[in-house]
């Protein structure tokens, strides 16, 4: 297709630790920046700066914002495109929408990083052909995206299934690191806690280090949990720590399979879990998804 053709979509993966900006040749990336995620007004002018540079080229037709939460995604809430209470620093009640409507002559469409990874990964990663899927981020720390019938879940929030209580695995006595709840799914599994298990930066934890299977269990407990509440087809295991270490993605699919022990007449041996296709991409390409809908259904 002639890329004069293409319609011009730009995308914003807002994370915990770092920033993408991408411009798309309609859901294919054309150009993208990366910067360190600091506080929301200086991150936010940065990516409003670079807006105005490709706005400048030629004019952006719709933009897809992919935000670090809780945030609210429910266009008729009060409080719709802002992130909400947040222990990261600088960013609680942050008008995401507000601060970058100005920025195009279009519509902006906002969710959850998460789940505009649950997206791409559905429309072109490993959960391809899936209507229902749930895709799992495990970075900084843990999301969950889940898609029922193609199309996102929402309710009162978005899903916080990362913040969810598993059963400690015996002989773990880690008291987690989620400045809320202590110990729950993120503050047992998620890159600090594997900072604070091991007392070192996550890369360099050694692939036989004694705490991985305190990190495999309660991952593989809260996959079972998904399966059992949603029935979902497959779930999707993405993010730093699961990029950097796809080994994981099998030892929690055969752990979560144990913990079902063949109640679930679709698992067997192995639980339907796979790893990422998209990579560090699945968040920008779904924040293009996003802006294409947005595009689609005029704002």
């Amino acid at each position: 297709m002639n890329r004069a053709a293409m319609t011009r979509l730009a995308g914003l993966e807002l994370g915990g630790t770092n920033t993408i900006v991408v411009l798309g040749d309609g859901t294919q990336i054309a150009d993208r920046i990366r910067f360190e995620t600091r506080d929301a007004g200086s991150t936010l002018e940065r990516v409003r700066e670079q807006l105005d540079i490709w706005n400048e080229e030629a004019p952006i037709e719709a933009l897809g914002i992919a935000s670090f939460g809780p945030v609210e995604v429910r266009p008729q809430a009060k409080f719709y495109g802002q992130v909400l209470s947040t222990p990261k620093p600088g960013w609680s009640g942050a008008d995401l929408v507000g601060a970058l409507a100005s920025a195009i002559d279009g519509p902006i469409a906002i969710h959850t990083d998460v789940t505009a990874a649950a997206l791409a990964e559905g429309r072109w990663g490993a959960a391809r052909d899936c209507a229902d899927h749930v895709y799992v981020t495990v970075g900084t720390g843990i999301g969950v995206g889940i898609i029922v019938r193609g199309e996102p879940v929402v309710g009162q929030l978005h899903p916080e299934a990362g913040h969810m209580r598993v059963p400690r695995s015996q002989g773990d006595g880690f008291a987690g690191t989620c400045p809320f709840h202590g110990d729950c799914l993120e503050g047992l599994a998620a890159g600090p806690a594997i900072e604070g298990r091991s007392g070192m930066a996550g890369k360099k934890v050694p692939d036989d280090h004694p705490l991985w299977p305190f990190v495999i269990d309660p991952l593989a407990e809260a996959a079972a949990n998904l399966f059992l509440t949603l029935a979902s087809e497959q779930i999707v295991f993405g993010g730093g720590v699961i990029n950097a270490r796809p080994w994981l993605v099998d030892a929690i699919a055969g752990r979560c399979a144990a913990k079902l022990d063949g109640y679930l007449p679709y698992i067997e041996d192995r639980a339907p879990i796979f790893a990422a296709e998209l990579k560090d991409d699945a968040g920008p390409r779904g924040a293009l998804l996003l802006a294409e809908e947005a595009l689609g259904r005029g704002g």
